[in-house]
Parts: C-alpha cells; sequence; structure tokens
C-alpha cells in the first residue's frame, strides 16, 4: 500500500515538472514568435510592402499552419513556427501604415496595449486559480461556426456594421480561446509547446487586428 502511495505520488510530480515544461516552453517560444513577427512588420512599414491579397493571404496562412502542425513533433516545427507567424507580421505591416498615415498611430498603441492586457490577465488567472476552462470548448465551437459564416457573408455584403460585428466577436472568441489553451495546458491537455504557441498565437493575432478595428471605428 505504501509503495503504491508512493509511486502515484512520483507519477504526479512528473505530471506537474512535464506540465511546467510545456508551459515554460510555449511562452519562451511565444516570446520569441511575437518579437520575430513584430520584426518582420516593421520590415513590411519600412519597405512600404503592399497588403497581400485574399488568396495569398488564405494561402500562406493555412497552408504554413498545417505545415506547423505536421511538423509540430520535430526540431522543424520551430523553423516553421518562426516562417507562420513571420508571414503575419507581414501582414500586419501594411495594415500599421495605413493607421500610422491616418494620423491614427495612438490607436495602434491602445490596440497592442490591449492585446498584451487581455493576455496577461487571462494567463494570470488561469495559472493562479488552476480553474479547468475545459466548458469553454462547446462555446468556442459554436462561436467558431458564427464566425465562419460572418465572414463568408463579408466577402459578399459590404458593409461596416457586418465588420465591426465580426471584430467584437474575434474579441470575445480570442479571449476565449487565450483562457482555453492556458487551461489545457495547465491540466495537461495539450503536451506538444510549438502547438500550444501557434494556437495563442494565433488568437493574439485576431485579438489585435479586431481592437485595431473597433478602437479605430470609434475614432472614425
Amino acid at each position: 500500500m505504501q509503495q503504491r502511495i508512493v509511486t502515484d505520488a512520483r507519477r504526479t510530480e512528473d505530471s506537474v515538472l512535464a506540465t511546467n515544461k510545456v508551459l515554460r516552453n510555449t511562452y519562451f517560444l511565444l516570446a520569441l514568435s511575437v518579437a520575430f513577427s513584430a520584426l518582420t512588420a516593421y520590415v513590411s512599414m519600412v519597405m512600404n510592402l503592399p497588403r497581400p491579397g485574399l488568396i495569398v493571404m488564405l494561402v500562406g496562412f493555412y497552408g504554413l499552419l498545417f505545415l506547423t502542425h505536421k511538423l509540430a513533433d520535430s526540431a522543424l516545427g520551430i523553423l516553421s513556427t518562426f516562417a507562420f507567424t513571420g508571414f503575419l507580421g507581414y501582414t500586419v505591416g501594411p495594415i500599421l501604415n495605413a493607421y500610422v498615415r491616418a494620423g491614427l498611430g495612438d490607436v495602434v498603441v491602445l490596440a497592442f496595449g490591449g492585446t498584451a492586457a487581455v493576455f496577461f490577465a487571462c494567463s494570470a488567472y488561469v495559472l493562479t486559480t488552476k480553474k479547468d476552462m475545459s466548458f469553454l470548448g462547446g462555446m468556442l465551437f459554436s462561436l467558431f461556426i458564427v464566425l465562419v459564416i460572418g465572414v463568408v457573408a463579408s466577402l459578399f455584403f459590404n458593409f461596416e456594421g457586418l465588420h465591426l460585428a465580426l471584430s467584437a466577436l474575434f474579441v470575445l472568441f480570442s479571449t476565449g480561446a487565450i483562457l482555453y489553451e492556458t487551461s489545457n495546458i495547465v491540466h495537461g491537455g495539450e503536451t506538444n509547446y510549438i502547438r500550444a504557441t501557434i494556437s495563442i498565437y494565433v488568437s493574439l493575432y485576431n485579438l489585435f487586428i479586431s481592437l485595431l478595428n473597433l478602437i479605430g471605428a470609434s475614432r472614425d
């Protein structure tokens, strides 16, 4: 009986250590990815690169996302992560240039600050309370379906109200996704730090772009 207790204690300790390692590696790779993304966004702004078309955006986003998930269990997954986040950084550059040229540089700062605040608040809440946020899974899936339908509709019906509604929903979806993914790591549901990094990064990207749209619209 005593040996079984000792064995269970060792398994629990190993599980906690493994979880902490995934969490530590995720945040480290996420920090590097965000920094690299910011660098490519800056280069894109300085070189005044054009905004990629819809086809290039979709192929680049989903192609690199699929590749990263495919290589997540190998060292090549790290290179793919930087390729993915670097590409998204490039796509942000032309958007930021448009805001800066319109005299809305403060909107960019506010959106960045809001994104950072949401991320740190969500992460701190999950890490301190250790609350299981898996109950958000169903809601996030339903919201994802609504967003897909809304994005498709926006391609045919181009009016401001729809775009603002989608941005607001993306803020809710991204916030919930950060809570869900962080909780998933803490409770051992996600054991691959590359997949975890990509998941949180995409949430941060969507959150930042959505806040840009909402704050920019309020200043229009």
